[in-house]
């Protein structure tokens, strides 16, 4: 449901400057940053921590010492920058604002619809946190989130664009996770949020290809 809220905002933005006759890609931008004042930047956040730690060189200690690093090096910098880069240009290549606002809404929906699965099927990396503080869901509730995620989904894009969307996401955050389990021992918060950024990449991504 953050998800949906999320997405219609930005979409909300994206199809208004495009009604005030701005480009393609100015509404584009205008409408991710909409999402990222929305949120926080929290999961920007945990993508740039997640790719810094994957240009660590050491051990375990020293790759978690960098993610509790405010300061953002290299890899997170070109980490976000590509991420933003490819969100606008799958936007500007969906075209039209009733894709895009569909596309937007789907995948934010699915983006967080897999991250209590994908805390189920991991261990945490350490023992506080942001992914501590989430608590742990249940199964019934991994469940519960991804039937609601891809109702809402099959809604805005069709049943079928649904269900290949969320397979795209779900593979995109299991593997985020699966990279944070070789390399920390687990998933934390920055690893949670990094699967959230990278399956709503593989979601529109998807949504641009089947366009």
């Amino acid at each position: 449901m953050a998800g949906l809220v999320v997405g219609a905002l930005g979409a909300l933005v994206y199809v208004i400057a495009m009604e005030s006759g701005l480009s393609g890609l100015l509404a584009a931008l205008l409408g991710l940053a909409t999402m990222v004042l929305v949120t926080g930047g929290l999961h920007e956040d945990g993508l740039a921590d997640f790719c810094d730690m994957l240009g660590t060189r050491g051990d375990i200690e020293a790759r978690l010492a960098v993610m509790r690093d405010s300061r953002i090096g290299c890899y997170g910098v070109l980490g976000l920058g590509f991420s933003v880069a490819i969100k606008a240009a799958a936007i500007v290549d969906l075209g039209t604002p009733d894709l895009v606002a569909a596309a937007l809404v789907s995948a934010h929906i699915a983006s967080r619809g897999v991250l209590p699965l994908v805390m189920r099927s991991f261990s945490l990396a350490r023992t506080d946190g942001l992914g501590v503080s989430a608590g742990r869901p249940t199964s019934n509730g991994a469940r519960l989130s991804l039937g609601l995620a891809l109702l809402l989904m099959a809604l805005a894009i069709g049943p079928g664009a649904a269900i290949v969307a969320m397979i795209a996401a779900l593979v995109a955050a299991f593997l985020v996770a699966e990279a944070g389990g070789r390399l920390i021992g687990g998933y934390t918060g920055d690893v949670l949020g990094a699967a959230q950024q990278l399956a709503e990449l593989a979601v529109l991504i998807n949504l641009v290809a089947m366009s």
